[in-house]
């Protein structure tokens, strides 16, 4: 059978462009009411039974059965095993990507997330110190695909952040279990690890680690247990009984976000060889079903040389299958009448890659207020953004670039407002905020302020 991928061709000149645009971006967050139920009992099992219960559902969905919590429980000599296993051009690529990533976030970390403080006229001094979490948690997907550049992403800004304590979960389930797409009637006591994760773990520096996943391993995360550590965030990406697990135990920690299914736009000139898009529409799409790679560009012939790479790259590519069902259900080459208009369609899709490519990207840049990641320029793919051009990968989707940023230094860091008024300043402050607190009724409040006032504000 002959696989097509093919993308909706749109143009903001037609009639119909607004309701077929709102179609082609469409897509619910919405969990299905059966994994929130199961979620939900997991997390509430967790909570109550402990280690007893992570080890059950660890032996139920990943086929890992082992007497001990101990079992699942990775040391610092498997991550230095794991490094000095795998083959040296791995290892070199690591490190470089490693390198660049802590560079950019310790950047990060000097532009806006050092504390500070001045004094007014006054004498009183204000400001704001920034503080490290305690420890984070940080979920790394197993199984069917393994990431240990998301690793890296969601441990380095951590570390340059100073968080102390890094915990990480991982599953590394059986062949066959129900987390691998099994029946899960098999099980047994190692289950399939992936050598390139622990190699990312160690040049990370990871401080501990389970070869946990799912549900429960966020409730193991979040309310901690007899052997796992409760943490003060949780961070890294999942599937839906993650996702579902992460919004649930909100409050009781912090979580990074919701991520959905990922997405590139690409603006395009008309100058970038046809075949670079084309494959660059694939990077995402190729991730499943649901990705969504859109181009928009003001060239309707430049559009139809993309679609013909489209067609002749497709079947070189191991993941055509998925590609194709991504591009045909929620791919999109839209028409528009020039750059300005593209600018504007694609700060209200938000998305979380932007390529902008173009010989003059930084003509456009100005334009483009809402997106994840922008990459300026046609040699910028976005992949060199997913493992090592340094800015963080963990980014917002789903259009929720409008109101989020990428995983930060900022995102394992609190801050605290530091208050220190003077003699003369309290006589400036007290006598406003007395004035405020009797206007509210609140008279211990008033009364507070007025105990260091020279003069003090007579109640009404």
């Amino acid at each position: 059978m002959t696989l097509v991928a093919a993308p909706a061709r749109l143009s903001t000149a037609a009639a119909t462009f607004e309701a077929d645009f709102a179609a082609r971006l469409h897509w619910s967050a919405d969990t299905d009411a059966a994994i929130e139920q199961r979620v939900a009992d997991i997390l509430a099992d967790v909570q109550k039974r402990g280690d007893a219960a992570v080890l059950e559902y660890t032996a139920r969905f990943d086929g890992l059965s082992v007497p001990t919590m101990a079992a699942l429980e990775l040391t610092q000599a498997d991550f230095k095993a794991a490094f000095d296993a795998i083959p040296q051009a791995q290892r070199d690529a690591l490190q470089a990507a490693a390198k660049r990533v802590r560079s950019y976030h310790e950047a990060q970390k000097k532009a806006s997330g050092e504390s500070w403080s001045y004094r007014d006229e006054d004498g009183t001094l204000l400001g704001q110190k920034v503080t490290p979490l305690d420890r984070v948690g940080i979920y790394v997907p197993g199984g069917k695909a393994a990431y240990p550049s998301s690793l890296l992403m969601n441990a380095i800004p951590a570390h340059v952040a100073g968080v102390q304590e890094i915990i990480m979960v991982v599953p590394t389930p059986v062949r066959g279990s129900v987390a691998t797409g099994g029946t899960g009637e098999g099980t047994s006591t190692k289950g399939e690890r992936n050598e390139l994760v622990l190699a990312a773990a160690y040049v990370a520096g990871v401080t501990r680690a389970f070869t946990i996943g799912g549900a429960q391993a966020v409730a193991a995360l979040a309310y901690g247990t007899a052997t796992v550590p409760k943490v003060d965030k949780i961070t890294g990406p999942g599937n839906a009984y993650v996702a579902s697990a992460k919004k649930r135990v909100f409050g009781t920690v912090g979580i990074d976000m919701i991520a959905g299914p990922s997405e590139i736009l690409v603006l395009a000139d008309g100058t970038t060889p046809p075949d670079w898009v084309a494959m660059d529409l694939f990077s995402q799409a190729e991730h499943d079903e649901l990705a969504q790679s859109i181009l928009l560009c003001p060239d309707a012939a430049y559009l139809d040389a993309v679609q013909r790479e489209i067609d002749r790259l497709l079947p070189t590519m191991p993941r055509a299958e998925i590609i194709a069902k991504s591009l045909t259900g929620r791919g999109a080459l839209i028409l528009t009448q020039d750059m300005e208009e593209a600018c504007a369609i694609s700060n209200r899709i938000a998305p979380e890659h932007l390529e902008v490519s173009s010989t003059d990207p930084h003509r456009w840049e100005p334009l483009l207020r809402h997106a994840g990641a922008i990459f300026l320029g046609a040699y910028t793919s976005e992949s060199l953004g997913d493992y090592c051009a340094g800015p963080n990968h963990v980014l917002p989707t789903s259009g929720t670039a409008r109101f989020s940023s990428p995983l930060g230094v900022y995102d394992f860091q609190k801050r605290s407002s530091l208050i220190e008024v003077s003699e003369a300043g309290a006589q400036v402050l007290g006598t406003i905020a007395a004035e405020l607190a009797y206007g509210e009724g609140l008279q211990a409040h008033a009364q507070a302020a007025e105990m260091r006032l020279t003069t003090p504000v007579k109640p009404r």
